[in-house]
């Protein structure tokens, strides 16, 4: 037998070749195998991965969508139920007003009853009146001169009583309005009462919330360095003792510190009782001494008080005033200043001057837009056309703009024009704009360097018809041979004008040479509607700021009243505390009130430090234990404190969570309570105003009694003469 065959059946009797096949096939098989899982793995990374990153992120989006849908929600029936609460209270105010005005009619209707019964009465005695006057003058013609004399005084008690009986049923208003602001001003009071009430509920729960977060904040802080200590042995901080021996002797020193501490207010306070009660005696008489100099600088500070409180609900402010002063005379200024400016522009475009009177009572001046002159602006960009334009538009600048032809005829016949106008009436003037293929093709002659002249100025809308009809059928050219070139282009044939103000129509006819008179008027023009524009926002601004002055005058004069007396009233509690201070007793009795203050201050930090001693001591006692717990099992103390972590942050998370929810409705409340003070501020003033409305209306009554009792005094002896 061959080496070979030998060899064989050598390894086929040991069993070799059969371990050789299988491991050959083993190896196969595990080749396939491989080649699946790179298959399988391929998938995951390719396709199944980037499905599921898909889908995580529209898991995100659907989350935040559906929070966004509950706040939407919630805000939704937040916004109604306020709309309810409104509308609740306008239907009630309504209501009110309602009665009022029930109640001011049936006054009405017996007042004219009244007067019917004092006009049938006085028929009556104009009637007798007349026939003894008649019986009298056939006496003669003295009775006539009396009768004349007592009718005079008649009209004037005439005169008087009406004017008295508007006056009463002015006051009678005044004085409902009165009683409806108390009525509001005492809603708002209870109102706002309430949202302050609510205001600081929240806000201590804020506050109290905010301190727990910061409390949790800082004890997950310490717990965390301490596990980061205990499990690496190096301390989290530089220049700290490592773990638990860090907190032990950190609570030792707290202890010891507010052991001290005690000691020391102890020793403050006995000593403090001992000086008050040697000093006490001596600042009691020096109390009966100085009983009426402390009497008067208490009034004298509840005045001052009150009068503080009065400013503040006046909203008074200071220098508020001068700032209104001032900023007047700078508009003043400066209107004086545009105005100059303008009557300068319009000198030197003397045709835009357009006056008209109301063809009509009650004439609506907007139908009159203006000359075309004043209703479109150039660019800065476009300022070298101006002499172009100003060609292009020819007479028709100072054409007159109308809404209507009915609105021009009217001007014509009664508007009492001062000289000749052509009007253009949007609603019938036949409009004519270039075609975009003239354009288009006349820009493609000469790109950069033809416009049509419309592009170049700004207007509104209500005028555009308008500006088409002046200058909606002219191309502007830079220069005379593109002119020459897009007027005679068959596909363009319009009229041109260049910069310099030549002009090329397509019949054949050109015009130009030197510049026209009118040059550079179009430039004037546009800065002098420039100035116009600054000039009437000014005068508005102006307008606006004399009316806030008069309307706050009042205000400011009895802010200022205050003021002065607020000023007065501190001098002399100044001046006060000086004679006060200058007695060698007042020193006594407020070193004595200062020792009591002290004791009070100390005791509270007497029993602030005992209880930060009482924690140390418990901290002291929980961290040996805890030492003793982590020395007897160290892994279980480490897997303790990491779960105590991870529950302190997950409560940390949900109180910060809680924390924002408060600080939300904090705000909330908090502009309710501003809201509701400003509506309380406005109430206020209008109460006040009543009030000072009435008092005149008081005033002007009595003084019309006056008068009234003075005439029947002067007519009672012409009276008495008369019938005798």
């Amino acid at each position: 037998m061959k080496p070979v065959e030998i060899l064989a059946m050598i390894e086929e009797a040991a069993g070799t070749r059969m371990f050789e096949d299988r491991r050959d096939k083993a190896f196969k098989t595990m080749a396939k195998k491989e080649m699946k899982v790179q298959e399988i793995t391929e998938l995951l990374k390719d396709e199944i991965e980037p499905k599921l990153e898909k889908l995580r992120t529209e898991k995100r989006a659907f989350l935040d969508f559906q929070q966004t849908q509950n706040d939407l929600e919630r805000l939704t029936r937040v916004v109604v139920a306020h709309d309810y609460v409104k509308n609740q209270e306008k239907l009630r105010q309504s209501a009110n007003d309602l009665d009022l005005k029930k109640q001011r009619a049936k006054d009405l209707e017996q007042s004219a009853i009244r007067l019917k019964n004092e006009i049938s009465h006085l028929e009556d005695d104009i009637k007798r009146v007349k026939a003894q006057r008649e019986k009298e003058l056939r006496k003669g013609g003295k009775a006539q001169a009396l009768e004349e004399q007592v009718k005079k005084h008649s009209h004037e008690l005439i005169r008087l009583t009406t004017v008295m009986e508007l006056k009463r049923s002015s006051m009678a208003e005044e004085v409902e309005r009165k009683t409806t602001s108390q009525k509001t001003v005492s809603e708002l009071e209870l109102l706002l009462k309430e949202k302050t009430k609510v205001f600081e509920k929240l806000q201590t729960q804020f506050d109290k919330a905010k301190q727990d977060l910061e409390k949790q904040s800082a004890d997950a802080e310490t717990k965390e360095e301490l596990l980061q200590t205990l499990q690496t042995g190096v301390a989290s901080r530089e220049g700290q003792e490592s773990g638990y021996q860090g907190q032990l002797q950190d609570a030792r020193n707290r202890a010891s510190t507010a052991a001290t501490e005690q000691e020391q207010a102890k020793l403050k306070i006995t000593h403090l009782e001992k000086r008050i009660k040697e000093e006490e005696p001596r600042a009691n008489k020096a109390k009966e001494q100085n009983a009426g100099l402390l009497g008067d600088l208490d009034g004298l500070r509840a005045r001052a008080k009150k009068l503080e409180a009065d400013l503040q609900r006046l909203g008074f402010e200071a220098g508020k005033e001068d700032d209104m002063y001032k900023e007047e005379s700078t508009l003043q200024q400066a209107i004086r200043k545009l105005r100059e400016q303008a009557d300068s522009m319009k000198r030197k475009v003397a045709n835009i001057d357009f006056n008209y009177a109301d063809p009509t009572p009650g004439f609506d001046r907007s139908k009159v837009k203006g000359l075309v002159a004043q209703l479109f602006t150039l660019d800065k960009d476009h300022t070298n056309a101006g002499t172009a334009l100003e060609i292009c538009a020819g007479g028709r600048l100072y054409n007159v703009v109308v809404d209507t032809e009915v609105t021009g005829t009217e001007l014509l016949q009664n508007g009492k024009l001062k000289k000749r106008v052509t009007i253009i009436p949007l609603n019938k003037i036949a409009a004519f704009k270039a075609s975009a293929e003239k354009i288009g093709a006349a820009q493609k002659i000469a790109p950069g360097k033809v416009d049509l002249a419309l592009s170049l100025v700004g207007y509104d809308d209500e005028v555009s018809t308008a500006m088409e009809y002046v200058f909606g059928n002219t191309l502007i050219c830079a220069d005379a041979e593109t002119a020459k070139r897009v007027t005679f282009d068959p596909a363009v044939r319009m009229k041109s004008i260049t910069l310099e103000g030549d002009s090329y129509d397509p019949s054949g006819t050109l015009s130009g040479g030197s510049s026209p008179n009118s040059s550079g008027v179009l430039v004037t023009l546009q800065k002098y509607n420039e100035i116009a524009k600054e000039l009437n926002g000014k005068e508005e601004a102006l307008a606006e700021l004399q009316s806030n002055m008069s309307r706050e005058k009042k205000k400011l004069d009895q802010a200022r009243k205050i003021k002065q007396e607020l000023d007065l009233k501190s001098h002399e509690i100044k001046l006060t505390e000086e004679q006060i201070s200058g007695n060698s007793s007042s020193s006594i009795i407020q070193e004595v009130e200062n020792m009591k203050h002290n004791i009070v201050q100390l005791k509270s930090d007497l029993a602030e430090a005992k209880k930060r001693q009482e924690e140390a001591a418990k901290d002291v006692k929980c961290i040996e234990k805890e030492i003793k717990d982590f020395n007897n099992n160290k892994d279980g103390k480490l897997v303790e404190l990491q779960a105590s972590l991870d529950a302190l942050r997950k409560a940390l998370s949900q109180k910060s969570a809680s924390v924002k929810v408060l600080q939300k409705e904090l705000q909330g409340a908090r502009l309710d309570s501003e809201q509701v003070g400003g509506d309380l501020s406005a109430a206020q003033e209008h109460l006040q105003e009543s009030e000072q409305t009435l008092k005149a209306y008081e005033e002007e009554i009595a003084k019309l009694l006056s008068e009234q009792s003075q005439i029947k005094v002067r007519m009672l002896p012409s009276a008495i003469e008369l019938e005798n």
